[in-house]
C-alpha cells in the first residue's frame, strides 16, 4: 500500500470524533489513529468519552462511546471544542454528537446501521439522512457494514465477527483521508492481534479495504495532510494521565531508593493505575488489589509504617470510605499519597464523566482538625511530575498528601517528552537509627516533621494509634492544652509546605483587567482562552494552581492587582469559596457540571463579560 496521491490539501489542525456503540471499537479506533498522528510528529490531545452504562442496549443513546482527537502542526492544549469530522457508526451516535459538530463540518455515517429498529432506538421517526435535517453539513454515506463483510468474504468467521471489524474499515478510510502511513498500521494491527492470527488478518483486510475505498471513490476531492509540529527536541511518547501518574510513582521510588506499595480497590476511572503499576515489579513495586476501599488504604498505611513509599488510589466514592484511615495517617504523621481521580457525583453520579468537585472533600472530609496538603495535575503528562511532587512532600513533611486528577486527564493523552534522568532531583529519605535523645514527636526545625523510624529499630520503639499523642513523647495524652498545641502543630506543618510551592504558573502580566484562576484539568482550555483574549489586546492573565493546600503564597502578591478575579471550575465554586475566604476578595465564578470539559469558546465569552 502506498500513500501516493496527486495533491494533498494542507491544513494546520483537525478534530475528529469517532462514535458508536460500546462494542464498535471506537476507543481502539481512536487510539490507533492517535498513535499514527503521534508517530507522524503531530501535536495531539485526546478526549475518550465512555458510556456510563456497562451493558447499555445496542443502538441506544445511553450506549454511545466516543473518542475525540485533535492533531495539529502547531502546539495545542485541548482536544478541540468541536469536531471537524464525525464518524458515526449508528443513528444513536449521530444523534448524541450532532450538536457538537462545527457548522459545515463533515459527517461520515455507516448507513448499514440505519435500520428502522436502530432509528427507533435513537428516537428518530424518520431517517435524518433523508429528511433534510443534515443539509448544513457535508454528509458522506458509507455502508461500512456491507463493505466490511464483502472485504472479508471467504474468511471462516461468523457474520457477527466480520461486522466487528468495521471499525478497522473506518480507520482505513480515515488513514487515506488524512495521509497517514497505512503500511505501518498494517504491521501494528498484526502485532496487536498476533495471538489471534485469523482476527489479525480480518482486521488487516478491513483496514486495507477502507483505505482503498477512500482512494478509489474519491469521497474527498483530495486527501488532507497535517504536517509535523515543531515541538521541543527530545524523545516523545503518547501518554495518558493514568499512565503518567503510574510512571511518576515508579520514578519516585527510584529517586527515593525505596520500595513502592500500592493498596487499592478497583473503581472507575482510577483502576488503570493499579493495572499499570502491577507491571513494574522489577522496579520494587508491590501492588495489592484489596477486597474493599478500607482494606486498600489500611494496607497502604501499614506499608508506610514499615518504611515504604505508600500509595492508595480511588475516586470520590472510594475516598469517602478511606477518610477515617486518612485521619489516622494525619494524627500519627506517616507519609501516604492518596490519589483521587475525580468523576461526576454525588454518590455513583456520572462514573465515566469528568468533574472536579472533590476539592472540598479533600480539604475537610475528615473528623476533627485534620489538615493535609493537596496538589493537582494540570495535563495528562503533568501527572508524572505531580506524582513525584506528592511523594516528595509526603516523605519530607511526614504527612498524607491528596493528589487530585480527573477522568478527563486520566483517559486523555498528549505527547510527553521523556525527562533526562539526571535532571530529576533525588528524594531524600532518612530513617532514624540513633536512639540517643529520641522522642517520637520531636520535630525538624524547618519542616516540623517527626522522624520516620523503621519498626523494630532498637531503642526507637514508639506508640501509634488514633488517640491524641503527647507533643514530644508520643504517649497517649488527654491534656486539653496538649491537644490544642498538637492541633496547631499539625496546621503549622502543612502551612510550612508553602515554602516549596515554587513560582506561580502565570500567563500574562501581574496586573490587569481580568485574572483567570483555575486548577486541574481545566488548564488547556483556560490557557488557550487567555491566549486568544490577549491576542485581541485585552489585559487578561491566567494563573493555574498546582498547590491547593497550602495555596502558593505568591498568589497573594498579585490577586489584588486585577479589576476582576474569575475562578473557572468544573464544580459549583469550590476553589472560589476557598479564595474568597483566604483573600477576602469578591472572586467571580464560572462553573460547569455537565460531565464535560470547558470549551475555549464559552470561556472567551465569559471572560468578555468582565471586559465591558
Amino acid at each position: 500500500m502506498e500513500n501516493q496521491t496527486p495533491t494533498r490539501q494542507q491544513v494546520d489542525h483537525v478534530v475528529i470524533r469517532f462514535a458508536g456503540d460500546s462494542g464498535d471499537g471506537m476507543q481502539l479506533t481512536g487510539t490507533e489513529f492517535t498513535r499514527a498522528a503521534a508517530e507522524a510528529g503531530n501535536d495531539i490531545a485526546t478526549f475518550p468519552d465512555y458510556p456510563a452504562e456497562i451493558r447499555a442496549p445496542a443502538g441506544s443513546l445511553a450506549g454511545v462511546s466516543g473518542f475525540q482527537l485533535h492533531f495539529s502542526s502547531e502546539e495545542i492544549s485541548t482536544p478541540g471544542d468541536a469536531p471537524d469530522v464525525l464518524v458515526a457508526m449508528n443513528p444513536a451516535a449521530l444523534k448524541t454528537n450532532l450538536g457538537d459538530i462545527i457548522a459545515g463540518g463533515t459527517i461520515i455515517v455507516n448507513t448499514g446501521a440505519f435500520s428502522k429498529a436502530n432509528l427507533k432506538k435513537a428516537g428518530y421517526e424518520d431517517s435524518p439522512l433523508a429528511d433534510g435535517s443534515l443539509d448544513s453539513f457535508r454528509v458522506i454515506e458509507v455502508d461500512l457494514s456491507k463493505l466490511t463483510q464483502a472485504a472479508l468474504e471467504g474468511m471462516d468467521l461468523s457474520t457477527k465477527a466480520k461486522l466487528r471489524c468495521k471499525n478497522f474499515f473506518a480507520l482505513g478510510l480515515m488513514f487515506w483521508c488524512y495521509s497517514r502511513d497505512a503500511n505501518h498500521e498494517v504491521e501494528q494491527i498484526r502485532a496487536k492481534f498476533k495471538r489471534k492470527p485469523e482476527l489479525a488478518e480480518a482486521n488487516v483486510k478491513a483496514f486495507k479495504a477502507g483505505y482503498h475505498y477512500g482512494e478509489t471513490t474519491e469521497i474527498f476531492q483530495a486527501p488532507y495532510e497535517v504536517k509535523a509540529a515543531e515541538l521541543t527536541p527530545g524523545t516523545y511518547r503518547n501518554i495518558t494521565g493514568n499512565e503518567a501518574i503510574s510512571l511518576g510513582f515508579v520514578a519516585a521510588g527510584q529517586l527515593a531508593q525505596k520500595p513502592i506499595f500500592l493498596g487499592a480497590y478497583p473503581i472507575t476511572p482510577a483502576s488503570d493505575i493499579l493495572h499499570y503499576l502491577a507491571q513494574y515489579k522489577n522496579y520494587g513495586v508491590t501492588t495489592f488489589q484489596a477486597e474493599d476501599e478500607i482494606a486498600g488504604v489500611g494496607s497502604a498505611l501499614g506499608a508506610a509504617f514499615g518504611g515504604a513509599i505508600a500509595i492508595t488510589t480511588s475516586s470520590g466514592p472510594g475516598i469517602a470510605l478511606k477518610t477515617e484511615t486518612i485521619g489516622l495517617a494525619s494524627i500519627i504523621e506517616l507519609p501516604l499519597v492518596i490519589v483521587n481521580i475525580q468523576r461526576g457525583g454525588p454518590s455513583t453520579g456520572l462514573p465515566t464523566k469528568t468533574e472536579q468537585a472533590d476539592l472540598l472533600q479533600a480539604m475537610f472530609a475528615r473528623n476533627g482538625e485534620s489538615p493535609i496538603p493537596i496538589i493537582a495535575a494540570k495535563t495528562p503528562a503533568d501527572n508524572f511530575a505531580t506524582a513525584i511532587e506528592a511523594v516528595r512532600i509526603a516523605v519530607k513533611y511526614m504527612t498524607p498528601v491528596m493528589l487530585l486528577s480527573d477522568g478527563y486527564l486520566a483517559n486523555g493523552s498528549e505527547p510527553w517528552r521523556l525527562p533526562n534522568i539526571e535532571d530529576l532531583e533525588p528524594i531524600r529519605v532518612e530513617h532514624r537509627t540513633d536512639p540517643e535523645g529520641y522522642f517520637a514527636y520531636a520535630r525538624n526545625a524547618e519542616t516540623l516533621a517527626r522522624d520516620w523510624p523503621i519498626p523494630g529499630t532498637p531503642g526507637l520503639e514508639h506508640r501509634v494509634g488514633g488517640l491524641e499523642k503527647d507533643y514530644l513523647t508520643g504517649n497517649v495524652s488527654y491534656d486539653p492544652a496538649n491537644h490544642h498545641k498538637q492541633t496547631e502543630m499539625r496546621y503549622a506543618r502543612i502551612e510550612a509546605i508553602a515554602q516549596q510551592c515554587g513560582p506561580l504558573d502565570l500567563l500574562g502580566d501581574e496586573s490587569g483587567d481580568v485574572l483567570v484562576i483555575g486548577w486541574g484539568g481545566t488548564y488547556g482550555a483556560l490557557l488557550q482562552a487567555t491566549k486568544q483574549m490577549r491576542a485581541l489586546g485585552n489585559k487578561v492573565s491566567h494563573v493555574h494552581l498546582r498547590h491547593l493546600n497550602p495555596l502558593n503564597p505568591r498568589l497573594a502578591g498579585i490577586i489584588g492587582n486585577f479589576k476582576t478575579v474569575l475562578c473557572c471550575e468544573l464544580n459549583m465554586g469550590q476553589l472560589r469559596l476557598l479564595l474568597r475566604h483566604k483573600f477576602l476578595i469578591d472572586v467571580k465564578g464560572f462553573n460547569k457540571v455537565q460531565g464535560r470539559p470547558f470549551s475555549v469558546a464559552e470561556l472567551c465569552e465569559k471572560i468578555s463579560e468582565y471586559l465591558l
